[in-house]
């Protein structure tokens, strides 16, 4: 590893605290409760699909790593 790797190795630190953060405070409790979760419930089973939410996320993992790969292509 290279010394190169070291800001982006923080950067990514930073981003994975902020998200947890999120979570922790409850700043992402609409992430699965959005139009499009399919959500089945039956006496004692319980069935949940999140489709929109589980677009939603590959879609902004998607721009991310477009972006990543974008800057070290030149």
């Amino acid at each position: 590893m290279t010394r190169e790797w070291g800001p982006w190795l923080v950067g990514g630190g930073l981003l994975l605290l902020v998200l947890g953060l999120l979570a922790w405070t409850g700043g992402l409790s609409w992430l699965g409760h959005l139009p499009g979760d399919i959500r089945i419930s039956s006496g004692n089973t319980r069935i949940y699909i999140p489709i929109t939410s589980m677009l939603l996320v590959s879609l902004a993992l998607n721009v991310l790593l477009w972006l990543f790969l974008s800057l070290f292509r030149g």
